[in-house]
């Protein structure tokens, strides 16, 4: 058992998809109970592969993962799901050809739970999914989708919510309304890792952020402090620009 009391823990971690190419390259990472972390980074950084070696889509070729003190480097994506961690990819992340509510219950076919109230919870926490719980998911505008696939995650009452790029593709207003959810999400008590490409907005509502630089955490601290970070500001957030 580790002493640390971190909720998850990522240490000296490298991993890619292809023997002797790692993208991560040494990766150290952590995440406190009902903390919202955000991960930004240019493309091509890591962040994605990051989240997949989380939840064991990816095996890291060194280093150790700990979550809720077990080291899960190794598990597979079922193991750790059922450990109370759940993520959501950028695609492919409902079942098109499913309702609204079919979808929220496959969301938790691991579970032996009644699902009504999980599922009024989810309606209650995004009306717009109640509006069309009949619908077919793939009739659903992008930001619906995106609400429904975090609503699936969810039904799994995860202690972790790994999303990556939720806002990708998404108009403006589509944008604000999904961190305002995922705000809501995190202050009803689900620790979130939030990796994404809109850096600004992640970091004004995170506890803490990473910057990923080549396949390691290259600055890290309060997502405010990174925010006004002159040097993040420079290579991230388009400094100088008026917003």
């Amino acid at each position: 058992m580790t002493h640390s009391s971190s909720l998850l823990e990522v240490k000296n971690v490298h991993a890619g998809y292809i023997k002797d190419v790692d993208i991560l390259q040494g990766v150290n990472f952590r995440v406190e109970q009902g903390e919202l972390v955000t991960v930004i980074g240019p493309n091509g950084a890591g962040k994605s592969t990051l989240a997949k070696t989380i939840f064991g889509l990816l095996t890291p070729h060194t280093g150790s993962i700990t979550f809720n003190g077990e080291n899960i480097a190794g598990l597979k994506s079922n193991q750790i799901v059922q450990r109370g961690m759940c993520y959501v990819p950028q695609i492919a992340n409902v079942f098109p050809s499913l309702s609204v509510e079919e979808n929220l219950e496959m969301g938790a076919f691991v579970r032996n739970v009644p699902l009504k109230p999980l599922k009024d919870k989810i309606f209650h926490m995004f009306p717009r999914l109640s509006d069309r719980r009949q619908q077919r998911a793939g009739t659903l505008s992008g930001g619906e989708r995106q609400m429904l696939a975090m609503g699936k995650g969810l039904m799994l009452e995860p202690n972790l919510l790994l999303l990556d790029e939720p806002s990708a593709a998404l108009s403006p207003l589509l944008v604000t309304q999904v961190f305002e959810q995922i705000k809501q999400i995190n202050q009803s008590g689900t620790a979130i890792v939030l990796v994404e490409q809109n850096a600004r907005k992640a970091l004004e509502m995170a506890h803490r952020g990473y910057v990923l630089e080549s396949g390691r955490d290259a600055i890290s601290g309060p997502g405010l402090e990174l925010l006004n970070d002159p040097k993040v500001g420079e290579l991230y957030l388009g400094a100088g620009k008026a917003h």
